[in-house]
Formats: C-alpha cells, structure tokens, sequence
C-alpha cells in the first residue's frame, strides 16, 4: 500500500472505488498544521476533473496501468474493432470509451489504457492530430476574407469542423483531436 509521498503525475490510484489519474499534485506544509497533498484527478471511466486533497501519510491504492497501441480497423454497430499489430490480438471497444471516435481513420495508431492486472481497456487515446479530406463544404466567395471567419465542412470519417472560409472541398486539412478545431491546410 502506498502513501501521499508516493502521489506523482500520472499515477493511477483508486479513489472513493473509482479509478483516478493524478493530474497535478502540490504538497503543502503550512507553517501552523499539519502537511498535506492538494491534487487534481481525472476519473477515468468518466473523464470529469475533481480537487481532493489527501492528509500527509494518508494510505493510496495504486493501480497500475499500461500504456498499449492498437490500430483501427473498423466499426462493428456501436463497437470499434481495434488490433494489436505485435499479437494480431483484436479487441472490441464500445463508443462510450472513446472521446471523439467521428475522428478515427482506418489504420490509425491509438494508445488504449490497460488496468494491467484484470487486463480490461479503460480509455482509448485518438493520436493529438489527424490529416484528412475536407469532402463537403459551401464554396467561398471571392472577396469574403474577414479574419477568423469559419464556416463547417465534412472531412473523410465523416465528422463535421468549422474550418476558414478559404477552404474548398478536396483539400488536405490537419485537425487537433482533442478539440476538434482545424489547425492548418497541409500541402500535397
């Protein structure tokens, strides 16, 4: 069993029965009291934020977790088939563990967590950009160059953005994952 002095970033620990990831954590020793550890953790089956501070020498179950990739495949009704590309190992993993799963690609490489001793997935990680087609979006008119103008567009996978007015159908657009916002046009 461990202690408050073995909290770091990243360590997953079980917190009130729910898997927790330690975002940031700050030990604290006031002048008057006694130390303590302010952190911040990410439930993992849920994805919310919470603050909880821990007394110093306070007993933590750490759960240890491994970090594994996995390639895309394809959707099978509401899962996502993923493959080991070592083992050739598939794996079935429901949409509600994916974050935005309109962004995955066929043959796409993503990290899924692992609980390492009931070797059950925990969250799938989509990789921080992916470069697709813009393949539907309203024609720019010439001239309509206002700043930080956006209109949507479809990319490939099918997922909607909001991309700049310059932007035409069949170009090469890169977008960030994790908000969902386009970043740059890629050149061919």
């Amino acid at each position: 069993m461990a202690t408050t002095a073995d909290i770091r970033n990243g360590l997953c620990m079980k917190h009130n029965d729910k898997l927790c990831q330690v975002i940031e954590f700050q030990h604290v020793k006031p002048g008057k009291g006694p130390a303590f550890v302010r952190t911040k953790l990410r439930m993992i089956e849920t994805g919310k934020v919470i603050d909880n501070t821990f007394s110093a020498g306070h007993k933590i179950e750490v759960v240890r977790i491994e970090n594994r990739e996995y390639q895309y495949l394809y959707q099978e009704g509401s899962e996502y088939v993923f493959m080991n590309n070592e083992t050739y190992e598939q794996v079935n993993i429901p949409a509600k563990m994916i974050d935005k799963p309109g962004f995955l690609l066929e043959g796409m490489v993503c990290n899924i967590l692992y609980h390492a001793d009931e070797e059950t997935p925990l969250v799938l990680e989509l990789p921080m950009h992916i470069i697709s087609e813009v393949t539907y979006t309203e024609p720019g008119v010439k001239g309509d160059t206002a700043t930080n103008s956006m209109k949507p567009a479809t990319i490939a996978t099918g997922a909607e953005v909001r991309v700049p007015l310059f932007i035409d159908m069949g170009e090469i657009i890169k977008i960030d994952t994790r908000t969902g916002v386009y970043v740059e046009r890629v050149k061919n």
